[in-house]
């Protein structure tokens, strides 16, 4: 363990900034100049630095390569009035990392890696932070096995990395979803609730079927009766109905606890919805939209923010929706909104100054 955090630094010789527009980058293709990595190997943490980005040697018996051990976050940092940045909630995800951690048999990383390293990271490279409004400075700490040796059992070395990506938003328009019943995401018992590669991994298939018939994302359903609605594929999602907003519940562990759903749900309720998490039926939102009671679905993610839906597919019944009549989701996301970017007072303390 390292007792204090003593992070070496090898600033780039030129930035590769002035190479881009940063107001108008695709969703995760560019980096900043810099990363930070922390090496665990003879049972701890031995080792921090930041370094220019570049790429990874890897060998190949890499176990991560072989065996999935891989976790991640999504957190965003955000331009301040003052010019300054903050970031949105890292606690939570440094918690959540940690869970996963412990779900896929990998080391925890200690607190001052995991926050100390990202603030000095983004401290570093803060000027790649965009300014407009919906943009944000994506953060993408992740963590893999890195001995190198094939046999089926847990690493004894692994890698931790932060890496750093100017984003716009994520989804520009209002979503078309696909309820999914053939294919399944997460069971009971296993990783659902763990930010981990391989559920990402699952997914693709059943979402580029759905893709190709013209739908952004599926909304995933349980395994065993494929009637209750999950999550989906980027995203927690929420239903309104009348003055309560329904979403469903983490209890089964197979629905990630999303640090964006947390907060949706907080300043809905401090606007007077009501808030319910419980298991939810697709045969429910049926009934709901055939008496004009659903009015409004939406999903909530780190990189999706707030993303509104007006459509939502079924096997053959379609529910539409006119999101331009909205008053819940957008609610929300003003609400955020201010909060993030420092326009309204931070009454829950959820910005961390870098």
């Amino acid at each position: 363990m390292i007792a204090a955090l003593e992070i070496k630094t090898t600033p780039v010789l030129r930035s590769r900034l002035q190479e881009l527009d940063i107001e108008n980058v695709p969703f995760g293709r560019y980096f900043t100049d810099h990363m930070f990595v922390a090496e665990f190997a003879g049972g701890e943490w031995q080792s921090a630095e930041i370094k220019p980005y570049q790429p990874l040697t890897i060998d190949p018996s890499n176990a991560a390569l072989h065996y999935g051990q891989s976790i991640f976050e999504g957190i965003k940092a955000y331009r301040q009035p003052d010019g300054e940045v903050a970031i949105f909630r890292p606690f939570d995800n440094f918690h959540r990392f940690n869970v996963s951690a412990v779900r896929m048999q990998m080391p925890e990383v200690p607190e001052e890696i995991f926050i100390e390293g990202m603030r000095q990271l983004i401290a570093l490279d803060k000027d790649w932070c965009p300014v407009h409004d919906d943009h944000a400075l994506y953060i993408r700490p992740f963590l893999f096995a890195s001995d190198n040796a094939i046999g089926v059992r847990p690493s004894e070395r692994y890698t931790f990395i932060i890496i750093l990506s100017p984003t716009g938003p994520y989804y520009t328009a209002p979503m078309r979803i696909y309820v999914e019943e053939q294919y399944t995401r997460a069971a009971p018992g296993g990783v659902g609730y763990a930010k981990t590669a391989g559920n990402y991994a699952a997914a693709m298939f059943a979402t580029a079927k759905a893709q190709k018939e013209g739908y952004n994302q599926v909304l995933w359903t349980d395994a065993f009766e494929h009637r209750y609605v999950q999550e989906i594929g980027t995203m927690n999602v929420f239903f309104v109905r009348g003055n309560t907003v329904l979403t469903p519940s983490l209890e089964e562990g197979t629905i990630l606890d999303g640090i964006t759903r947390r907060s949706v749900m907080t300043v809905l309720d401090e606007m007077g919805y009501s808030i319910e998490e419980r298991r939810i039926t697709v045969d429910e939102l049926i009934e709901w939209y055939k008496n004009g009671e659903l009015t409004e679905v939406f999903g909530a993610g780190t990189a999706a923010t707030i993303s509104m839906i007006r459509e939502l597919k079924y096997r053959d019944f379609v529910m539409e929706f006119d999101t331009d009549t909205w008053k819940v989701a957008p609610a929300a996301l003003n609400a955020l909104n201010d909060i993030r970017y420092g326009k309204v007072a931070d009454t829950h303390e959820w910005l961390f100054s870098v």
